[in-house]
């Protein structure tokens, strides 16, 4: 197969179309919903892995269409009704197979390629320092992933040259995928062997935390599950006979009995901590993951004011250092509490965007009332604590009133949390000095135990009661 081929293939086929369908619909998720992958430390600009992740994320939709296209182009000598014709040309089958199966892989690989590359500009626009390689293998196993599956469509279409070929191959292709796709923690309902299906799946679960990246074993075990699709799709392109087509079923059962002897079972073999990434960074008492290296400058900047503050108001109790949360946790579970350092999420409502003063303040809320349930657009939470936490901050500052650390909401319930924070600020300063400190003392003990529901009623003095 040469260029001139090559050029042909594509200006006269479907294989352009399949590569941007991949590239617009993409775009269209990313760029017209306001969603969840715009926010966060694990947002798909925010840092190379999670990019990655993300736009392999949304090919649960996008490789069954290319699985749909393969099998549309892979019509067109049935539709023409040239098959007897080339059949009969002394050029050898494969050969005749390559320029079309070149085409569609090229137009998918490409379009795939400028979706990584615009999500890869904005990466490399922002403020993040850190560059790891460990994104690569994630990008070009979903490239070959597509390639796959658009050269299996067209082999099953030439192998069943049925105007019903395309949609069958689609929606069952989109309701393997949907099957398959893992939760947002990467588990499976079903467990253990499902976990371990589930990887057979082009998409990812959706990036959660900025730490988690995809295993060595994952991506050897889908290459070559992958590769025997490729092999299949090309053989059944190829093959005139029916003893070739039936031998073509042979790599893709191979390269799946091989995966399935790779791919890992539990999802915490699967998604795993980017070791590279979370190394600490230190400056002092004050320690941030290698990924969050950039921040690190003000943070230790803050952390002295801040340790200073809680030194203050807790004496020998209070924490001595500042280290960024990096534990890994299911959703909606607690974290472990240190009195010794505060802890920091920069995933979490309060430091995500904070600098200044507003970063000082986080960190003394983090230290006095440590939050048990991080508050992030993921997981929720932090409507109770983040009154409590402003509370505890005002009054260690000496503010003469209560200052928000966060926006107070519009909802019923959320209006009538603050406004029981309001009086518990006005019981709280009115009480003796040694009762004031009694009070935020206790509030401390039992936010780190992660016995407390609710520390309005600790700083208001309803609980002594």
């Amino acid at each position: 197969m040469n260029g001139r081929v090559l050029g042909i293939e594509l200006r006269r086929s479907v294989a352009p179309w399949a590569g941007f369908a991949v590239l617009a619909g993409s775009l269209a998720v990313f760029f017209l919903i306001d969603g969840i992958w715009w926010r966060g430390a694990a947002g798909w600009t925010a840092q190379w892995t999670s990019m990655a992740m993300w736009t392999r994320s949304f090919l649960v939709f996008w490789w069954p269409l290319a699985v749909g296209f393969g099998a549309v182009y892979g019509l067109r000598d049935s539709r023409s009704r040239m098959g007897e014709l080339l059949s009969s040309t002394p050029r050898p089958a494969w050969r005749r197979a390559a320029a079309p199966g070149g085409a569609l892989a090229l137009a998918l690989a490409a379009g795939f390629g400028v979706l990584v590359l615009v999500g890869g500009v904005q990466v490399a626009l922002g403020p993040t320092t850190y560059l790891p390689l460990g994104w690569l293998p994630i990008s070009l196993v979903a490239a070959l992933g597509l390639v796959a599956g658009g050269v299996f469509g067209m082999g099953v279409a030439r192998a069943l040259p049925s105007v019903l070929t395309p949609p069958a191959l689609a929606m069952g292709f989109l309701l393997l995928s949907m099957v398959l796709t893992p939760n947002s923690d990467g588990s499976h309902p079903a467990g253990r062997s499902a976990n371990q299906l589930t990887q057979l799946s082009l998409a990812t679960a959706w990036p959660r935390e900025l730490l988690l990246t995809l295993s060595w074993a994952v991506h050897l075990g889908q290459a070559l599950w992958l590769l025997g699709l490729l092999g299949t799709g090309f053989a059944l392109l190829s093959a005139v006979t029916r003893r070739g087509r039936a031998l073509a079923v042979l790599p893709v059962v191979v390269g799946l009995a091989l995966a399935l002897l790779i791919l890992p079972g539990a999802p915490r073999d699967s998604y795993v901590v980017d070791r590279a990434a979370a190394a600490p960074v230190c400056a002092g008492p004050v320690c941030v993951t290698r990924v969050n290296s950039d921040r690190l400058p003000e943070v230790a900047l803050r952390s002295k004011e801040a340790l200073k503050a809680l030194h203050e108001v807790l004496g020998d109790a209070a924490p001595s250092a500042v280290r960024e949360d990096t534990e890994l946790r299911d959703i909606g579970a607690e974290r472990r509490l240190s009195a010794d350092a505060v802890l920091v999420d920069f995933d979490e409502r309060l430091f995500r965007d904070a600098t200044g003063e507003a970063l000082t303040r986080a960190l003394i809320a983090q230290g006095l009332a440590p939050n048990c349930r991080p508050s992030n657009d993921r997981e929720g939470g932090g409507r109770p604590d983040i009154p409590v936490q402003s509370i505890a901050v005002s009054w260690a500052l000496h503010d003469a009133r209560l200052q928000p650390l966060a926006d107070k909401g519009g909802d019923a319930y959320s209006l009538r949390i603050w406004a029981d924070a309001d009086a518990a600020w006005e019981q709280l300063t009115s009480a003796p000095p040694a009762e004031q400190r009694a009070r935020i003392a206790a509030l401390r003990a039992t936010m780190l135990s992660c016995s407390a529901s609710h520390g309005l009623s600790i700083v208001s003095g309803e609980a002594a009661r």
